[in-house]
């Protein structure tokens, strides 16, 4: 058994013991909100938000982009679940911004070890080898203008078909040094509800 596993089920075994009623929450978020941020360590939605388990839906991936799959949940979010107000949230200094989708292409198709960063971009760990062509059909939803990309899920998601319009949207950055919330207001402006369904 790794050291992590160990780690997490020994976490796990406390967390059990302190549970208490949490098993009666219902599905649905008390809150009614929803965020979409990234998967970074760094970020705790429910500390930069303020909510606890039960209040909200967290949907994370790589760069907190309005990927097809986030706007899938997000969709399931409201329609299913009540949620009415949901928040974009980026953040500063994030990986996405290091490189391109065709520069991680070519690093996957030249080996599958974890590659480094240096101050002259991505480089591969491993010898060469044993590596694919597949992820040069991966849109990889990097972005190279931090406030822009924020601007731009929002505007996928208040456009989306499936979405209604009485829903706000609100864009954000998190700010990785002081945990502060910094609002894109072009974005805010995009995600506005409005009377219109």
């Amino acid at each position: 058994m790794s050291k992590i596993l160990s780690e997490v089920l020994a976490a796990n075994t406390q967390y059990v013991a302190t549970f208490g009623d949490k098993g009666s929450l219902p599905m649905p978020p008390g809150r009614h909100f929803a965020v979409l941020t990234c998967m970074d360590a760094r970020l705790d939605p429910a500390k930069f938000a303020g909510f606890v388990e039960g209040d909200a839906h967290v949907i994370r991936n790589a760069g907190g982009r309005a990927s097809d799959d986030a706007i899938r949940s997000l969709v399931i979010s409201y329609k299913l679940l009540g949620t009415r107000e949901w928040f974009v949230v980026h953040h500063s200094d994030c990986g996405m911004l290091t490189f391109t989708g065709d520069v991680l292409s070519k690093l996957l198709a030249e080996n599958l070890d974890a590659a480094v960063i240096d101050e002259n971009g991505w480089k591969n760990s491993g010898a060469p080898g044993g590596g694919s062509g597949e992820g040069k059909y991966i849109n990889w939803l990097e972005f190279s203008d931090l406030a822009g990309s924020v601007v731009e899920d929002v505007a996928r998601i208040r456009n989306h078909p499936l979405v209604p319009k009485d829903i706000a949207v609100y864009g954000y950055i998190f700010d990785v040094k002081t945990g502060a919330l910094v609002e894109v207001p072009a974005a805010t402006e995009i995600g506005k509800k409005s009377a219109q369904k």
